[in-house]
């Protein structure tokens, strides 16, 4: 089945399916950007391990037990009194649990002495999660964007996740879903940002490289057009089950159930 949706599908950004969603979206990009680049670049893949706290299907998971339960040899004693009849839970979640997660990050670098010309950051959970300590979550994250801001490398930022912080500005953003960034090395403190709502298509944005070479263009629509289909999230994604979370802005939630429902999905 193709993408249900002109632009970002928000049932992508659950935690069970946004690992595979952003590693598979970094290779795209790469692949689009590799052809484009004359030969005095290359675009590499930079992965990355993060623990991200993840909602977890059972699974079977070895591991030492903490405590165990011994059953005692055969006895011919009587029993002590009457079994106790033991309720069932009147409830049941799965666990949320701090997993090691692989993501990776995109650079497109000089050939031969492997400069780094611009870096291409896919926004995950862990980039943008609130109250975190220095080192972790948002605030390390921040303080990764600022060392970068101070160098001679553009820094492009493709934000496709509704939860969590957005990457610092000087002035409140619009009231949009998504966002792209670009800082251009050259035009710091300046920011070109890319609004992005749920009903249009994903842009086309641009990969600055050195003066004078000309930008590169990155469609992201088509990338998750492609990596929805080579994946087939569709097999995936229950789309009659429940709606997106977080949840989405009142009108937002009423055209994406009209949306699907003239999609018969």
């Amino acid at each position: 089945m193709d993408l249900p949706f002109p632009g970002m599908d928000p049932y992508l950004e659950t935690s069970t399916l946004w690992p595979d969603v952003h590693n598979s979206l970094i290779y795209t990009f790469r692949d689009q950007i590799q052809q484009q680049l004359n030969p005095n670049y290359v675009a590499v893949i930079t992965p990355y391990v993060i623990f991200e706290s993840i909602e977890i299907s059972p699974v079977r998971i070895a591991a030492v037990p903490h405590a165990a339960v011994l059953r005692p040899a055969p006895s011919t004693a009587p029993a002590a009194g009457p079994a106790i009849a033991i309720a069932p839970a009147p409830l049941t979640l799965p666990a949320e649990m701090n997993i090691p997660t692989r993501y990776a990050r995109l650079e497109v670098r000089t050939a031969g002495d492997e400069t780094l010309v611009t870096a291409i950051e896919l926004l995950s959970p862990a980039n943008k999660r609130a109250g975190m300590t220095e080192s972790a979550g948002a605030a390390a994250y921040d303080t990764k964007r600022q060392e970068l801001f101070r160098t001679s490398a553009h820094l492009l930022e493709i934000d496709l996740l509704r939860n969590g912080v957005r990457p610092r500005v000087a002035r409140p953003l619009p009231d949009f879903l998504y966002f792209v960034f670009l800082s251009r090395a050259e035009r710091r403190p300046t920011i070109e940002i890319w609004p992005i709502g749920l009903r249009k298509p994903l842009p086309v944005v641009p990969v600055p490289l050195r003066r004078p070479d000309a930008d590169v263009a990155l469609d992201l629509g088509a990338a998750l057009r492609q990596i929805y289909n080579s994946a087939r999230y569709d097999r995936r994604i229950d789309y009659r089950a429940n709606p997106p979370l977080p949840a989405l802005p009142a009108e937002d939630a009423a055209w994406l159930d009209a949306h699907l429902r003239e999609r018969g999905l």
